[in-house]
This record gives structure tokens, C-alpha cells and sequence, in this order.
């Protein structure tokens, strides 16, 4: 991506720094948007309170309008509720009095859902209250916004419950509560639908991970249009030759050449921002974050635009003119500048709304195609200190943080605790749409970013060593990253949604493919050492 022509670039690579260290601070792989706490496998199991802990939707009307959709979870005991909600029937819901459900009751519940807090005793003797009183199902409104786990203890070796209980978060339990404190007739209706199996919604995502790498890869050579083959040279004017080799070092500038002490400092240095993340985040913080990435959406829209546009209008790219201080700019830039702003900016004013995931994933897969084309790995010894490290910084921040800050950093900070509703914006994110509990499959830039620059690599090592498709890396790497996805994918069906730290598998199925196939190609230590023996008039700057 020459810079003649266009703004100074010199803005594009310190961004291009910026977000990849931030990659660092949001790469896990999150599919789950209901957080489900208490591991209950020590916990009490006898024939009356076996059942399979299930996500309970909870349709509302109030005075006869329906109102809000609620999530639950269903107890280890209980009736288990319809599938379907045709199967499910609608009943009026009522408070417990008193409310925590654990005394006699002193009002009627027949047929009724009954409504408690949290707290004074077990689970199972407000259900055993509620029962006796009549209800025909018993919500528990946790004292927060998590969905715990509701088991037996060692007393309840003899239970006969016959109505469903569902444990509902606290700011639910409360809209619920406050209705019907004034005097408004709730109804609610209780069923569970099954989760798809096949995500289809997991598999666009799929896509767009996979198809913003290959782009990437090819962008310079293929889609920019920049021709570096000898033959093209030969049929060259040599005043176009030269004017061409002076774009290429110009070029050359912008890059920055990660080396192993740089990707190591990378690591620690994310290490730190996670962990302000985690204790500081705020809604301020996340919005500084929002800011950043508006910009470097900005830039990368920019410069994917301004690189792509000529492909299609040869007199579009031609054009300048003379700004101040700034000096010769293309006019196509001028012009296409403000509409990027102008995207970012509609994006983070709308980015609650429904559609918000569109402009998320475009400013996100432009600034991706930008970071990868100024970052990257000069051979795989570079390549193999990075991803390492990586793999083991994002297998310790989501499965062994917990055992030292009592929760998954990662997930926390890919959730978004704790900031006022606000979310990470470095991931691209699509609904579940045919999924009937809603939410979005994710993935952080991270799972794309650093796989990316390995599959990178090796499009630029089959080009210089003259391999084809199928002789050389980048096809086979290409085939490994789309299948260690899946491997993730499959993982975060076997965990229940549970986020998956998706370099364990994206790792070995890029990084580890390329050693085992330089291994039996006996191109190993050139693939280790590449670089080194080429000299360059002009050198690239090293992190």
C-alpha cells in the first residue's frame, strides 16, 4: 500500500501497533450470553432431583399485553416445563406472602405462579411452601443478575415435588415484583425450546473469520492489483519501473517486522491491560475503547477503500491536489475520508441496536485487512514465539484464572462486567438467528489476527519460492485455521456455550501443521531462518 498520493501513512502503522496490542485484551471465543454459575457435582443426587439443569423462557403479560421475555434456569428438582409453547400453559403469577416462601403461607396460590426472593432457606423448602400453598410453578429471583444452579441438600432424601422451579435474575425478579406491588395483573408462561444444533449464524462467522485472512493475504498482490511478477516487469516503461520500486520502499516504511523479544513484551504488556480491564473497567473506559476502535475503523475503511476504488475506476485514483503543511493527496482520498468518519461515527451512536452488528464487523474486517498488511512475521521462529505465547496467555486467562482470581478474567472482560452495559468492541459478532434464545455467536480480532499473520507468512513464502497451490503452505494453513475453528466451535457445544479460548485449538492446527509440513518438506530451517540471508537497502522497523 503505497503511500504516494494518499494522506501520510505514518498514523496507519502506529494504529496498526495499537490494535494489535489491544487484539491481545479481547481474543476469547464467546457464544454464551447467559452465565450460568455453581458447579453441582458434589452436590446431593437422588431419583427426585436428577434433572437436567435447563434454560426456561418465560413469556409475561401484563393487564393482557405481553410484555418482557425473560431467561431462567430450571432446578436439579421439580416438573420439567414444555418444550413448546403451544404445550405450555399461561397463569397468573402472585407474590409469596411472605415473600422469602419459607413459612406458611398466608395468601392463595392456586394455579398460580408463585414469585419469592432469594435467601433465609433451602431451594427445595420453598418449593415444598409453594406446593402446599397450590402454585402451579415457583419463580426464585436470585439476589443478582446470574443464573445459579439450584440443587438438593444431604436433608432432602425423599422429595415429591410436582410443579416446575425456575431461578430468574435479580433485575427480572424485581420488574416482575414491582408490577405486581402496583395493583397490574401479570401473567406468565413457562416452556424451554431446544437450541439448534447446527448454529447457522456460527457458520456465517465462520465465514467471515476465515474470508477476512485469505483477503488479507491476498489484498497486496490480488485485490490492490500490485503486480510483482517479472514478466509484468519486463513490459514495464522504466520510468513506470522505477516510479513503482520507489511505492514498494515507500511501502516498505509502514511495516512494522514483529521479532521474538517484541512478541514476548506483547504478551506481558496485554497481560497488564487485562488486568486493569478486569478491576477497572468502566463505562468511561469501554467508551475510550469504542473511540479507538471508531478510529481505527476509520483508517482501515479508508484505506481498503481508497486501495480497492482504482481496481474499478482507472481515473478515480489518478487526481490530487494540494493541501497545506499536508502537500499532494489523491482526491479519491478527500473524498472518502469523511464517509468513513462519518460510518464510525453512526456506528457508535447506534451501536444498541439491532442492526449495530453490521457496521461492528465491516469497521472490524477493514481494520483487520489494514493491521495485517503493516504487521508482520518475517519466518517461524518469529511465528512460533508469538503464537506460543499467545496460546499459553489465552489458555491462562480463561481456564486457570479462576483458581487465582475466583472467575475467568477473560470471559469477564469479553462479557463486559462491570461496564454499565457496555461492551468490548474488538470481535466480530452476528445474531443467532434461528436460535430461539437470541444473543450473538463472537469472536475476538485476536482468534483472527494472530493466525492471520502465520497464514500471512506463508502466502509471501509460496510467492517467493514459486509453489503452487498445492506444494506450498498457504492453501493447507488456510484448511488448518477453518478447522481449528470448527474444533472451537465443537467445544463450546460439548461446554454448554461455556467461552472457549480459541487459539488452543487455532494454534496447533496453523502453527503446528506448518512445522509437521516443513518437517516432511525438509524446508524447515529455511522456513525458521527465512529472511535472514535476504538483505534490503531498506530496513523495516522491528517491535
Amino acid at each position: 500500500m503505497a503511500s504516494r498520493g494518499a494522506f501520510p501513512s505514518s498514523p496507519h502503522l502506529v494504529l496498526a501497533v495499537v490494535f494489535f496490542f489491544l487484539a491481545f485484551s479481547a481474543h476469547v471465543f464467546v457464544a454464551a450470553e447467559d452465565e450460568i454459575i455453581h458447579e453441582d457435582d458434589d452436590a446431593p443426587r437422588s431419583p427426585n432431583c436428577n434433572n437436567k439443569f435447563q434454560l426456561v423462557k418465560i413469556k409475561t403479560w401484563v393487564n393482557g399485553t405481553e410484555g418482557i421475555s425473560i431467561v431462567g434456569l430450571s432446578a436439579r428438582f421439580g416438573t420439567s416445563v414444555p418444550r413448546l409453547a403451544s404445550d405450555a400453559q399461561k397463569n397468573s403469577a402472585l407474590l409469596t406472602n411472605p415473600l422469602n416462601c419459607c413459612a406458611n403461607l398466608t395468601s392463595k396460590l392456586t394455579n398460580s405462579v408463585a414469585l419469592a426472593k432469594r435467601g433465609d432457606c433451602t431451594f427445595t423448602a420453598k418449593a415444598k411452601v409453594a406446593q402446599l400453598g397450590g402454585a402451579a410453578g415457583l419463580l426464585v429471583i436470585n439476589d443478582n443478575e446470574d443464573l445459579y444452579k439450584m440443587v438438593c441438600t444431604e436433608n432432602d432424601t425423599s422429595l415429591n415435588l410436582t410443579l416446575p422451579v425456575v431461578m430468574i435474575p435479580k433485575s427480572a425478579g424485581d420488574y416482575l415484583k414491582d408490577t405486581l406491588i402496583s395493583g397490574q395483573r401479570v401473567e406468565v408462561l413457562l416452556y424451554s425450546p431446544n437450541r439448534p444444533v447446527v448454529d447457522l449464524s456460527a457458520t456465517f462467522l465462520w465465514l467471515m473469520a476465515v474470508g477476512t485472512i485469505v483477503c488479507a493475504s491476498l489484498w497486496a498482490e490480488i485485490i490492490a492489483g500490485e503486480q510483482i511478477d517479472d514478466r509484468y516487469n519486463q513490459l514495464t516503461r522504466k520510468d513506470q519501473l522505477n516510479a513503482g520500486a520507489e511505492n514498494r520502499e515507500e511501502s516498505e516504511k509502514e511495516i512494522l517486522e514483529i521479532n521474538a523479544k517484541g512478541a514476548i513484551i506483547f504478551v506481558i504488556a496485554a497481560s497488564v491491560f487485562l488486568l486493569l480491564l478486569f478491576y477497572f473497567m468502566s463505562s468511561w473506559f469501554i467508551w475510550l475503547l469504542i473511540v479507538l476502535f471508531c478510529i481505527g475503523g476509520t483508517e482501515g475503511m479508508h484505506v481498503c477503500l481508497v486501495t480497492l476504488i482504482p481496481r474499478f475506476c482507472k481515473d478515480c485514483g489518478q487526481k490530487t491536489v494540494n493541501f497545506p503543511i499536508i502537500g499532494e493527496v489523491l482526491i479519491l482520498s478527500v473524498v472518502v475520508l469523511p464517509f468513513c468518519a462519518a460510518f464510525a461515527i453512526l456506528w457508535a451512536a447506534n451501536q444498541h441496536a439491532s442492526y449495530s452488528w453490521i457496521g461492528q464487523d465491516i469497521l472490524g474486517i477493514c481494520l483487520m485487512i489494514t493491521v495485517l498488511q503493516m504487521v508482520r512475521l518475517p519466518n517461524i521462529k518469529v511465528a512460533s514465539a508469538l503464537l506460543s505465547c499467545a496460546f499459553v496467555y489465552d489458555v491462562f486467562w480463561v481456564f486457570i484464572s479462576p483458581l487465582i482470581f475466583h472467575e475467568s478474567v477473560m470471559i469477564a472482560v469479553a462479557r463486559g462486567d462491570n461496564s454499565g452495559g457496555e461492551a468490548i468492541p474488538m470481535l466480530l459478532r452476528i445474531p443467532r438467528f434461528f436460535d430461539p434464545w437470541g444473543g450473538y455467536d463472537m469472536i475476538g480480532f485476536g482468534d483472527i489476527l494472530f493466525p492471520g499473520l502465520l497464514i500471512a507468512f506463508s502466502y509471501r513464502y509460496d510467492r517467493s519460492k514459486k509453489k503452487g497451490i498445492l506444494n506450498g503452505y498457504f492453501l493447507w494453513l488456510t484448511i488448518g485455521y477453518a478447522f481449528g475453528l470448527f474444533l472451537t466451535y465443537l467445544a463450546l457445544y460439548l461446554m454448554d456455550g461455556h467461552g472457549q479460548p480459541a487459539l488452543l485449538y487455532l494454534v496447533p492446527c496453523t502453527l503446528g501443521l506448518t512445522i509437521i509440513l516443513g518437517w516432511l518438506r525438509g524446508e524447515l530451517i529455511d522456513l525458521w531462518n527465512y529472511g535472514k540471508h535476504q538483505i534490503s537497502d531498506t530496513p523495516t522497523e522491528e517491535c
